[in-house]
């Protein structure tokens, strides 16, 4: 399995904006040069996370990004869940686009499930709070001073 881009950088914003010291903004323009994402693609990741309620998104000449809550109130498995548009592992996954002649007698499709149910599981038992542990050697890493 394999989360798309927009879920990573989703996350990554997330991640960089928790690392800024209390108080201070985060923006486009510090994340794009810290992770080499088009400033265009990162709008539309941090109006998502606005609509989500994961992100307060500052207007004017010194605006910015910050969380809207607490790291340990951002639950990684429910970025993922609400990032992601659907979790498709195979064509049988999807009823609508489903032309495999095997699907009513096949297990591999209860297994994937029961695979992919438990990957998020495990992403539900972590929150933002738990990716910020070395928070330390995050900021050296995005230049964060």
């Amino acid at each position: 399995m394999r989360l798309k881009k927009y879920t990573d950088y989703a996350l990554r914003v997330m991640i960089y904006t928790a690392s800024k010291p209390e108080g201070e903004l985060a923006n486009k323009k510090e994340i794009s040069d810290v992770f080499h994402i088009s400033e265009n693609h990162l709008g539309k990741i941090i109006h998502k996370l606005n609509k989500l309620g994961l992100l307060e998104t500052i207007r004017g000449r010194s605006g910015g990004i910050r969380l809207a809550k607490p790291p340990s109130e951002i639950n990684v498995g429910y970025v993922v869940q609400a990032m992601e548009d659907d979790f498709h592992l195979l064509e049988c996954f999807d009823r609508e686009t489903n032309y495999c002649v095997i699907t009513p007698a096949c297990k591999l499709k209860h297994i994937l499930n029961d695979a992919l149910r438990a990957f998020l599981e495990v992403l539900e038992e972590y929150t933002l709070e738990d990716l910020l542990s070395n928070k330390d050697e995050l900021r050296d890493l995005m230049n964060i001073t």
